[in-house]
C-alpha cells in the first residue's frame, strides 16, 4: 500500500489557527478534534487499515506557518505487523516544517514492533529561528511477552538550518546488541521528547529535583537551543510516568525567542 497525508496550519485573521490543508489516505486518515474556538488546532491520526505491513510506503507532511499552533496526536498505538514474506520493509516518512512564530506539538501514541515485522520510520523536522517544537517518540519492543521484529527509526531535527538533534535506533533480530547495555539493556520500551525553546517549567527540572522514577530517565541540553528527555523502562508505563509530565501545554510566554544553550562538557 502506498499512501500520503498532509497538514498545513496557518494563522487566521482572529489570531487563531486554521487548517489550509487537511488531506489523508488510508491508513493515514486525519481528523480535526478538540475545541474549534481555541487558538490552536488539534488533529488526530486515525488508522484506516491494519499495519504498517511489509511493502507499505507511507508519508506524512506537516507544515506550520507563522503564528499558527498545531497539535498532532493519534487515537491508538501504531502496531507494525509482518505482512507477506519477500516484500521490502514497510516505511513511514515524516517531514515537518515550522516557521518563525509557529508551534508544533507531535504527541502520537507509541509505535509497537510486533514479532516478524520489518519497518523503518524516517523523520525530518525543519524549524525556523523563533519556531517552537515539542516532538515525542515512544517505541515498544514487541507486544506482551513476545520479542520484537526488526524496527529502525531515524530522526533528524534542524533549527535555523543546523542539525541540533539526530537519533537512530534499531531493535530486533537484525540489530545485534540492541538489548545490551549500550542500547536498551533490559528495557523493552523507550521514549524521547525534544523541545525548543527550552521550557521554564518544573516538570523539566533535573531528576534530583523531581524525585526518583522507576526505570532510566535523563534530561539533557541540546545546542540548538533545546532540551532532550529520554526514558527507558521494562514496559511503556514506566516511560509514560517519566515523559507524560513533560508534554503538558506550554504557557505562551515561554514561546518567545529562546536564549542560547550549549552542551555541557
Amino acid at each position: 500500500m502506498k499512501a500520503s497525508a498532509r497538514i498545513v496550519a496557518e494563522a487566521d485573521a482572529r489570531g487563531g489557527t486554521r487548517l489550509a490543508v487537511l488531506h489523508g489516505e488510508p491508513p493515514l486518515l486525519l481528523r480535526r478534534t478538540g475545541d474549534r474556538t481555541a487558538g490552536n488546532v488539534t488533529v488526530h491520526l486515525v488508522g484506516g487499515a491494519a499495519g504498517p505491513l511489509r511493502g507499505d510506503d507511507l508519508r506524512l507532511d506537516l507544515t506550520v506557518g507563522p503564528g499558527a499552533t498545531l497539535d498532532v496526536r493519534s487515537v491508538a498505538a501504531q502496531l507494525v505487523l509482518p505482512g507477506r514474506p519477500g516484500l521490502p520493509p514497510s516505511r513511514l516518512e515524516i517531514r515537518a516544517e515550522v516557521a518563525a512564530g509557529g508551534a508544533l506539538r507531535w504527541l502520537p501514541e507509541p509505535l509497537i514492533a510486533a514479532t516478524g515485522c520489518d519497518h523503518v520510520t524516517i523523520t525530518k523536522v525543519e524549524i525556523a529561528t523563533g519556531g517552537a517544537l515539542l516532538w515525542r517518540e515512544d517505541v515498544v519492543c514487541g507486544r506482551h511477552d513476545e520479542p520484537p521484529g526488526n524496527l529502525r527509526t531515524e530522526t533528524t531535527i534542524r533549527y535555523d538550518a543546523r542539525v541540533f538533534y539526530r537519533h537512530d535506533l534499531s531493535v530486533g533480530p537484525a540489530a545485534p546488541g540492541w538489548s545490551g547495555a549500550a542500547v536498551l539493556g533490559d528495557g523493552r520500551a523507550v521514549g524521547t521528547v525534544v523541545t525548543t525553546p527550552p521550557p521554564a517549567t518544573a516538570a523539566w527540572a533535573p531528576r534530583a529535583e523531581r524525585g526518583p522514577l522507576t526505570g532510566d530517565f535523563a534530561v539533557l541540553p541540546l545546542a540548538g537551543p533545546g532540551l532532550l528527555a529520554t526514558a527507558v523502562g521494562t514496559d511503556i508505563r514506566q516511560v509514560r510516568a517519566a515523559l507524560d509530565p513533560l508534554c503538558a501545554p506550554t504557557p505562551p510566554a515561554t514561546r518567545s525567542t529562546p536564549p542560547n544553550i550549549t552542551l555541557n562538557a
